[in-house]
């Protein structure tokens, strides 16, 4: 027996097929003569039409327990709907019942539920059209993402998720410790003694796997990671998680250029996956959560993405007919609302914004000659930001010594860093994409707790 998935059916299927299908019951519609029953298997956002007549064997019982959330095989023939919107139905021969639903407690009824809710049911949420949507929407961007770089010839690789070096330099790191917390150790001055650690010293959950892509880079030239990662940041806001995934090529013998050439390209390619692997979700999208889903699309994959320095950003912004909330001025960090009146008012599509002040990039980023900016873009969406921060990397040993101590930073602990820049070292650049804000981005969905399936977040790791 053959289990064929709804979505091959509702493209492919033929009246007069004999199939089977497996999957959830989404609503029932009892008549004198037969039932409606609908059944969705998250392969599509539509589901299967299942009719069911009165002679089908234990008709009655069957029909008690066939509410709305319980699991079903039906096997059958497929015949032409004489309803309007679909083109095919499935006339039940025999119905399986693998699980009921008790309709007086089974909290996804139909009627609408709001995010909040949906959250603190995780373990169901996903059966709902939004959020069937937005995974499937985020299973194409992945497969989109690697389809992308091994095209490219790019190497996947998997860096620590265990790690003993902060590389943004945040300190809002999660730390990793087999101490017994009940009893832990301590030096002569009172200081937890990582010593006597599972590691012999201190570590943490990566914010980045960077660094060791770089590593490998400078021994195959392009690669790109693709994993969680990790930051402690006590923040409550609708755009972060403590535990998110990372998309971060890295390639040797590049300059800021071909970084800039690269990430564009990058947008381009998984926005036009989706749009062409999702229609259905993406037009679900576009009419429930936020109108201009599509326009986003055509205007990420048909614009030229502007180019311009953060200097001359700064400038516009000074000149710009409205007040932030934020300051403005030439040595501060650019917050969301310069970010999105520049892509959304300014250009009116995305921008990048390159050769950023030293003092607010990281230590591994390439000094200009100027000695006052690094060579660092960000790319700028509208509706979301910064959604690609990138740079040429520091490839020349003497700058990059300074540059660590500049910042306080010991150089011992990153001895194999700097071993790059004195064996063989290039030019080379990379950049990072947090996934699950270009889901969000994607998608129109307004909370990032909302594109991932199991949300981490400060007093939240319920499921």
């Amino acid at each position: 027996m053959t289990i064929r998935r709804i979505v091959d059916l509702l493209r492919h299927g033929q009246p007069d097929d004999t199939v089977t299908i497996q999957g959830w019951v989404r609503t029932k519609r009892e008549q004198k003569e037969f039932t409606f029953v609908e059944v969705n298997d998250g392969s599509a956002m539509a589901g299967l039409q299942v009719v069911l007549n009165q002679d089908l064997p234990d008709y009655a019982e069957v029909i008690k327990i066939l509410n709305t959330g319980a699991s079903v095989k039906v096997a059958g023939i497929l015949v032409v709907s004489p309803a309007k919107g679909q083109r095919i139905e499935l006339r039940a021969d025999t119905v399986t019942v693998y699980g009921d639903a008790d309709p007086e407690t089974y909290p996804l009824q139909k009627k609408r539920h709001s995010f909040e809710f949906l959250r603190t049911i995780g373990h169901l949420r996903s059966r709902t059209n939004t959020l069937g949507a937005v995974f499937r929407v985020r299973n194409a961007c992945s497969t989109a993402i690697h389809n992308f770089f091994q095209e490219r010839g790019f190497l996947w690789v998997h860096t620590p998720i265990i790690t003993a070096s902060d590389c943004e330099g945040a300190g809002e790191l999660f730390t990793v410790t087999s101490l017994d917390l009940g009893s832990v150790p301590k030096t002569k001055t009172g200081d937890i003694d990582f010593e006597q650690d599972f590691f012999g010293r201190r570590a943490y959950l990566t914010v980045s796997g960077q660094l060791e892509a770089e590593i490998l880079a400078m021994a195959f030239t392009n690669v790109y990671t693709f994993g969680p990662t990790f930051r402690a940041e006590n923040s409550n806001t609708s755009r972060h998680l403590a535990e998110f995934w990372m998309v971060e090529p890295e390639m040797a013998f590049c300059d800021l250029d071909g970084n800039i050439e690269l990430a564009e390209a990058f947008l381009k390619y998984v926005f036009q996956y989706v749009l062409e692997t999702c229609p259905e979700d993406m037009e679900f999208f576009n009419q429930r959560i936020d109108d201009s889903v599509l326009a986003t699309a055509d205007n990420i994959i048909n614009n030229e993405f502007a180019q311009i320095t953060y200097t001359d950003a700064i400038a516009l912004l000074e000149k710009a007919d409205r007040t932030f909330e934020f300051p403005v001025s030439w040595g501060l960090d650019l917050q969301s609302e310069h970010e999105r009146y520049l892509a959304e008012v300014q250009f009116k599509k995305p921008v990048i914004v390159t050769d950023y002040p030293t003092q607010i990039k990281a230590f591994y980023m390439r000094l200009n000659d100027n000695g006052k900016t690094v060579r660092a873009m960000d790319i700028l969406a509208p509706k979301i930001g910064e959604i690609v921060g990138g740079s040429q990397r520091e490839e020349r040993l003497d700058v990059l010594e300074r540059r660590i101590d500049a910042q306080g930073m010991p150089k011992e602990s990153l001895w194999w860093y700097l071993d790059l820049r004195r064996y063989g070292t290039v030019p080379h650049a990379g950049f990072g994409l947090g996934f699950e804000r270009l889901v969000q981005f994607m998608t129109g969905m307004t909370n990032i707790r909302d594109v991932i399936p199991f949300p981490r977040t400060p007093l939240s790791a319920e499921f």
